[in-house]
């Protein structure tokens, strides 16, 4: 197919990719139709896909908005994607108009559009690198960051279910605590495997055909993420049950989202 201009060289459009994926289901138009295609063939075994993203997205903007609010103006979002409506930064600005993002994502289409996006912002910065990439803290951007030894807000919202059990999100996310200064936080998002386990294994399949397979988790392995940090109430729980804006928003089946997610901050 004929490549966009906002598309780098050497991106593969022939085969389906997360974060465009991702962007299809919340309703954006940075995707192919190999992503729309996967997305279909996806929906026709888990319909409430789309709802499950945008409940993702909420948690983020729920969670952004604790930390602004408690004191905290850097924010590292790992993972972050392609951009949409509702952006850390905005979110964060809208109580701490200072506030500084780095946002790092390995996929060449998410930081082409995170870079043009913000070329007229200083207070943000794009780096593209992986959790999993070992000088990640040392990126001149990240390390700035953290430079000033005040609080980070580190976001890792959907992202600790692409890194698999051989590559240990566990260290990782250790390593990255041990960086931190002290009031700092995790935000954290994760697929679980316990709230629709008859769907689980033919999702998880159906990402074995991208480049980011995916791994889903008990809420129990996901907790184990947060080790050395301090949860906040209340704890490691379903998407739509953490901290909702409205608690009849959270409905019967929460569940069916299929994702559970926890904020900590470190002593």
């Amino acid at each position: 197919m004929r490549r966009p201009s906002w598309v780098p060289e050497g991106t593969d459009l022939d085969k389906p990719n997360a974060a465009r994926v991702y962007d299809y289901y919340l309703g954006g138009s940075h995707n192919f139709e190999v992503d729309r295609e996967m997305a279909r063939k996806a929906l026709a075994l888990w319909p409430e896909l789309p709802q499950i993203m945008r409940s993702n997205r909420a948690f983020l903007r729920r969670a952004v908005t604790l930390l602004a609010e408690r004191g905290i103006t850097r924010f590292l979002d790992i993972g972050s994607g392609i951009p949409t409506f509702g952006a850390v930064h905005e979110i964060a600005r809208a109580i701490r108009p200072e506030a500084q993002v780095v946002y790092v994502d390995r996929d060449p289409v998410a930081v082409a559009h995170s870079r043009l996006l913000l070329a007229d912002d200083p207070q943000c910065a794009v780096v593209q690198a992986d959790l999993r990439d070992t000088d990640l803290l040392a990126r001149p951007e990240v390390a700035d960051l953290l430079a000033a030894g005040e609080p980070v807000g580190v976001l890792l919202v959907a992202v600790a279910h692409f890194v698999s059990d051989d590559e240990d999100p566990w260290k990782l996310i250790a390593t990255i605590r041990d960086a931190l200064p002290p009031g700092s936080a995790l935000v954290l998002s994760h697929a679980s495997s316990e709230g629709r386990p008859d769907q689980a294994e033919d999702h998880q399949n159906l990402y074995r055909m991208t480049p980011t397979p995916l791994t889903m988790r008990t809420r129990a392995q996901v907790t184990a993420m947060f080790e050395g940090f301090e949860l906040v109430e209340p704890g490691v729980v379903y998407l739509p049950q953490w901290r909702p804006d409205q608690p009849e928003s959270v409905g019967e089946h929460p569940e069916r989202m299929s994702g559970v997610a926890g904020v900590g901050f470190r002593p």
